[in-house]
């Protein structure tokens, strides 16, 4: 899909470890900086439906303010049961790029300050390295602050 679109990236495989899928080991597989690995997170929001947010793997979401950008009263992470039905990916290896169907999607807004993030390719094991603008494009996502400080 990236290469159909003329986006740049690059595909980086890591060692998986099946006991430890935390963006903190994918950064330091990968020798990376924490703060350029994202983690794509699956939300259902009262009155508005399923949307994606995609945030910097030492960060945790913060619902209240992931429903407020949603546009939803309240948010809650999906139960990981309904994580592959939905996207087609599993934990681990969620993508905001491919998924079964579009949702809307919101990245944290950290990501701009990185030429370059990492974002899972859609399997454990391996991460899309690309220019966080691309992405936003490709996926039209919007770009707020979504995490607890």
């Amino acid at each position: 899909m990236l290469e159909h679109a003329g986006i740049a990236f690059e595909l980086i495989p890591y060692p998986v470890d099946p006991d430890n899928l935390d963006a903190s080991h994918v950064a330091d597989a990968l020798g990376e900086d924490i703060n350029r690995v994202f983690k794509t997170l699956v939300l259902s929001g009262t009155g508005v439906g399923n949307f994606v947010c995609v945030v910097p793997g030492n960060r945790e979401v913060d619902l209240k303010k992931a429903a407020r950008v949603a546009g939803a009263k309240k948010a809650d992470l999906i139960p990981m049961k309904e994580l592959l039905p939905l996207t087609g990916y599993i934990r681990g290896g969620c993508s905001p790029i491919g998924m079964k169907k579009p949702f809307p999607t919101f990245i944290h807004e950290s990501a701009l300050q990185f030429d370059r993030i990492y974002i899972s390719a859609g399997v454990r094991g391996l991460q899309l390295a690309l220019n966080p603008a691309d992405l936003i494009s490709f996926i039209n996502a919007q770009t707020a602050d979504l995490t607890a400080q």
